[in-house]
């Protein structure tokens, strides 16, 4: 398989992980879209720096559903930027999704487990 038929076949993944990804990046402060855009990666689930298009749709729908909220923040000069806070339904939702990863990380290392003993 080439690296470019790999990268197609994974890279659906990359979205599914998303929500959690940003609503993890609010749960020890709030942050502007912006931050989320150039921290989001340290999470594993996008490579480099995330399209910001998807960042803020995931966020308008984030809050849509009640998970995260915003407000303007017009503290600094310049611009005014929306500040993203997690909510309490937003907490509630990582944790399923922290569970579910649990769950699946569990059921990989047996996957590879298995997979290692049939190599020899």
């Amino acid at each position: 398989m080439k690296d470019k038929e790999k990268k197609s076949t994974l890279s659906g993944r990359q979205e599914r992980y998303i929500q959690p990804s940003i609503l993890m990046g609010l749960l020890s402060k709030p942050c502007y879209g912006y931050e989320l855009i150039n921290t989001i990666h340290l999470y594993g689930f996008v490579e480099g720096q995330a399209p910001p298009g998807m960042i803020y749709r995931h966020l308008r729908r984030l809050e849509e559903d009640g998970l995260v909220v915003s407000e303007w923040d017009t503290t600094e000069a310049g611009a005014a930027k929306r500040m993203y806070t997690i909510t309490h339904e937003g907490r509630e939702v990582l944790a399923i999704w922290v569970d579910y990863m649990a769950a699946q990380a569990e059921k990989l290392q047996r996957f590879v487990a298995m997979y290692g003993k049939n190599q020899k």
